[in-house]
């Protein structure tokens, strides 16, 4: 019997893990970085051992160190997570080599289907000879051999750019994987992404535990998932299921992992197989009444699965909430968590451990919802990093249809409470409740591609009053703060503006009145009903609504679900820059330049300078125009914060001489002027964490 467990990863999937440990009677051990030393996961371990730095390939990408934990901590099992060495053979070998057990498939298996060049030869599938391509096999899709996540991977539809995108996707993929191999496929455009979770014990029998559907991609990653898949002839499911489970016995599979689709015109293309726990493994539980974790704990003891799997039930979805910025090309965001609970999360927590439980903490936050969720790594006051990824947390909502599942989780996502770094949320909520998702039929890859502009778009009314109640708040707290009282003389015409998404953000005009109360000017159609620093009440055309008001030492203010940052009227004479500068959209770490990239370089009008990881994503950074480079700051390993001056490039039609301009903030750096075009990142995989 397993007596200890070392979770070999971060954040939510450790938490996740932990929970059902603690079920269990299992003692749990975390690792982590300096970076995550007060992080969540660490909180709510027995034990937790240090990795000093801070990046992964010196913290959670090191088995020595990993197994030198496990035994220090006297841990006598070790569960990788996803992501990092969830799919490396050697860490698997090593942990077995170290008298430890492995909560996973054998090496062997790990190895066979952890390169995808191999897994395909496996099963008979061969890959594109690069140097044969040709125009009419456009598109094709260049994808690392090794690793998951979506790292190494780029669409190619010009032949021009194939060798480029070879070399750009080897480097990423020796970067996060230590292995630069990566091969050519043909890429489909507009399939579903359908997956197939199976189970396997050590005596031969393996489960095929229902599809999943994983279309809804944002830079090909999946952003929303649901079981079962919706609207699969019985045929094509029996055909999956039965080359999922092939695929695992041709391989001596034993433990979790999903084998993975492109369905396309009714028939269906193998991808992968992840030899390891999904990341959307929350929605097969649901369904099938069951927690993987613990059956993969069961396996690794040694213990049998019943012949047959539980028989589904009812429908399931679950979100990805991501400190990004959608509208802004999926930019990542990193801050301080002021304040985080999700209905049915309890604070974000939906299974807290009992509360004698040393170091856990248990957030009230909004009233429990039934059939909801909610895993994450985040709490109220927790810090998101730049090193990782930006996932915050994962919302499940089950429900006996599919249509209830998706109203119940669109939701919760509507109600939580989420105040600091930009997030997916808007997004999120729109997704679910957009035609082309509602309508099972037209589930696709290219869904973001549609119409991500829509959805993205500010929406009518919210956020105006939103500014509204975040101006007379403010107002109530600067007449706390300086002493109030009316004077006898009218008084002068108060306005305030707020960037809420719009073009020109919202102009609130307002006067104090006679009564100690508030008369709205702009916009038109409001009535303040009442208000005080932290709460406002409004009528809008006979409508009175209550807004909950939140303002931050970071200059933010949460309104309901709306972040809204204060326009400074003046500019900060410090923050000037040249024209044509360069400047970091968000902080990461330069990873490389262009080959040869020297001050004095003419540049092209969006030719790439440099690239810039931040959360696990790189991003392209490219000359916002033609002309001279004339400063070049950035360097491969440098470490940057939001708004950091990167390089500058002289255009013919600027004068040489210093003409300042006003540098925008992190939330103001528009795409037109700081170019970023995030790499595309694994068209059919999940993020690791």
């Amino acid at each position: 019997m397993i007596s200890t467990v070392l979770v070999a990863n971060r954040g939510e999937i450790a938490c996740r893990v932990f929970r059902t440990c603690r079920e269990l009677g299992i003692a749990t051990v975390a690792v982590y970085s300096d970076a995550d030393a007060d992080a969540l996961h660490v909180r709510e371990a027995d034990a937790a051992v240090r990795l000093p730095g801070a990046a992964p390939s010196e913290t959670y990408l090191r088995g020595d160190l990993i197994v030198a934990a496990a035994l220090a901590a006297g841990a006598d099992a070790v569960h990788p997570g996803y992501g990092f060495l969830s799919e490396n053979a050697g860490f698997a070998r090593a942990v077995t080599e170290a008298g430890l057990r492995w909560i996973g498939p054998p090496p062997e298996a790990v190895e066979a289907m952890a390169s995808k060049t191999r897994a395909k030869e496996l099963l008979g599938i061969a890959p594109l000879d690069p140097a044969a391509v040709t125009a009419a096999e456009l598109p094709v899709l260049v994808k690392a051999a090794a690793g998951g996540g979506g790292r190494g991977m780029r669409i190619v539809r010009e032949l021009s750019e194939l060798e480029g995108e070879l070399k750009a996707a080897s480097a990423e993929a020796e970067s996060a994987f230590g292995d630069g191999e990566v091969f050519v496929e043909p890429y489909v455009e507009d399939g579903r992404h359908v997956e197939v979770q199976i189970l396997a014990d050590a005596h031969g029998t393996v489960w095929a535990l229902g599809t999943r559907d994983c279309s809804l991609q944002r830079r090909h990653q999946k952003v929303i998932e649901e079981a079962p898949a919706p609207g699969l002839p019985a045929a094509l499911v029996e055909e999956l299921y039965g080359a999922s489970v092939a695929a695992a016995k041709a391989v001596g599979y034993v433990g979790a992992g999903t084998v993975e689709f492109l369905v396309a015109d009714g028939r269906a293309h193998f991808l992968e197989m992840n030899t390891r726990l999904q990341v959307e493994h929350p929605v097969t539980e649901a369904v099938h009444g069951v927690d993987l974790v613990a059956l993969q704990l069961a396996v690794a003891e040694g213990r049998t699965l019943p012949p047959e799997p539980p028989a589904a039930r009812g429908h399931a979805v679950e979100a990805r909430l991501y400190a990004e910025d959608p509208a802004a090309g999926w930019a990542p965001q990193t801050g301080r968590l002021h304040a985080f609970a999700v209905p049915g999360g309890g604070g974000v927590r939906t299974d807290p451990g009992p509360a004698s439980v040393p170091g856990v903490r248990t957030d009230p936050g909004p009233a429990s919802v039934p059939g909801v969720r909610v895993d994450t790594g985040y709490a109220s006051g927790d810090t998101v990093p730049v090193h990782y990824d930006a996932m915050l947390a994962k919302v499940v909502a089950h429900a006996p249809t599919r249509a209830e599942a998706v109203r119940k989780l669109a939701g919760v996502l509507e109600r939580a409470v989420i105040h600091g770094p930009a997030t997916n949320r808007d997004l999120l909520v729109a997704s679910l409740r957009h035609e082309e998702f509602r309508d099972e039929g037209r589930l696709d890859t290219g869904f973001y591609d549609r119409n991500l502009d829509a959805l993205t778009r500010p929406g009518e009314g919210g956020a105006a009053y939103a500014a509204v109640a975040a101006a007379l708040a403010e107002a109530c707290r600067n007449a706390g703060r300086f002493g109030g009282g009316w004077r006898n003389v009218r008084s002068r015409d108060e306005t305030r503006t707020y960037e809420d998404g719009t073009a020109d953000g919202t102009e609130v005009r307002y006067r104090p009145t006679r009564d100690g109360g508030f008369e709205v000017l702009a916009p038109e159609g409001v009535r303040a009903v009442s208000a005080a620093p932290d709460r406002v009440r409004l009528d809008v055309a006979g409508v009175v609504r209550d807004f909950a008001v939140a303002a931050y030492g970071d200059g933010t203010v949460h309104v309901g679900r709306h972040r809204l940052t204060p326009r400074r009227r003046f500019t900060d004479p410090r923050e000037r820059t040249l024209p044509g500068s360069l400047l970091a959209p968000m902080p990461g770490t330069v990873v490389r330049l262009a080959d040869g990239l020297a001050v004095g370089d003419r540049v092209e009008a969006g030719q790439p300078l440099l690239w810039l990881e931040a959360m696990k994503m790189e991003h392209r950074v490219t000359a916002p125009a033609s002309g001279t480079l004339t400063a070049l700051h950035a360097a491969p390993g440098r470490q940057v914060e939001v708004g950091a001056l990167l390089a500058v490039v002289q255009t013919e039609d600027v004068p040489a001489e210093d003409v300042p301009t006003a540098k925008a903030s992190a939330e103001d750096v528009p795409a037109d002027d700081v170019p970023t075009e995030g790499v595309p990142t694994e068209a059919q995989e999940d993020p690791t964490a």
